[in-house]
């Protein structure tokens, strides 16, 4: 069985970070490794959520494993709180990566054309220098003009994405993912370039009209999941790209309405029936 270390919050209410990455990548059968960066009450559309800081805890817990000799195939980081953490993910880099494992970055900060609060051009500074240890990446536009410097657009053409592309290619990533990239009309999905052939890759599904938090955290765990089952990056993208507009869909049906995340435990017999398929083919 594979083992992925993941790191990032945990939002005790809220369906994003851990408390999402733990039961996804868990069904589709990798083992997962926490190591949370912080304990928030809820995540931070909540108001007057609480947060403790957990950076002092980032090098006692690894020290131990290492002298476990205990070791990943994939090292996954999501929403890191400071600098600091940037930081001290470099070090756990050097110290867990090997010739045979890989890693995932999905550099949460920004989206809708902003920053999230409490991060600056600092903070976007640090997290495009980390993106460099990275075999890959998977930022939303926003987060990717922001690490390039390109102008934010929310009206593009392919041209544009294949720049933003190239620049992210830059910082030292082996592949590149671009998540929310719609390339026509009704239409939604990822494109990516794999920097060692130079090709690019396009995925599109339907798009559901509905936004809620913690969607891209699904998508970078299912990714990961699938990639740690033998998949290809570019086949383990479509499954996650699938799964995420299946479960925003399935979430507009509840009559309850939920706001603050998505029902994807409803929607895990499907992506480990869909993993199966996938495998059998």
């Amino acid at each position: 069985m594979k083992r992925i270390l993941t790191v990032q919050d945990i939002s005790c209410l809220g369906k994003c970070s851990i408390t999402v990455a733990l039961p996804v990548i868990s069904a589709m059968g990798v083992e997962t490794v926490i190591l949370p960066t912080a304990v928030l009450s809820t995540h931070t559309m909540f108001q007057g959520f609480t947060v403790k800081d957990l950076s002092d805890q980032i090098e006692p817990i690894t020290a131990h494993w290492k002298s476990q000799d205990v070791q990943f195939d994939a090292l996954y980081t999501g929403y890191l709180g400071t600098i600091e953490q940037i930081e001290q993910m470099k070090t756990l880099f050097k110290t867990f990566k090997t010739d045979d494992n890989i890693i995932f970055i999905d550099p949460v900060m920004a989206d809708n054309g902003k920053l999230y609060p409490a991060f600056d051009e600092n903070y976007v500074k640090a997290n495009a220098e980390l993106c460099g240890f990275a075999d890959i990446i998977v930022p939303n536009i926003t987060e990717a003009c922001f690490m390039t410097g390109m102008e934010y657009k929310t009206e593009y053409d392919e041209a544009y994405i294949k720049e933003l592309l190239d620049k992210l290619a830059a910082l030292g990533p082996k592949i590149v993912v671009l998540t929310g990239v719609s390339c026509s009309e009704g239409k939604t999905g990822v494109m990516g370039l794999d920097t060692t052939k130079n090709e690019y890759f396009v995925y599109q599904n339907d798009r559901v009209d509905a936004a809620y938090h913690g969607t891209g955290d699904i998508f970078s765990s299912v990714c990961v999941g699938a990639m740690m089952r033998g998949h290809t990056w570019q086949k383990a993208m479509e499954i996650a790209a699938d799964y995420t507009a299946l479960t925003i869909a399935e979430t507009l049906k509840n009559p309850k309405k939920p706001w603050y995340g998505v029902d994807f435990e409803a929607t895990l017999p499907v992506l480990i029936d869909t993993l199966r398929e996938k495998e059998v083919d």
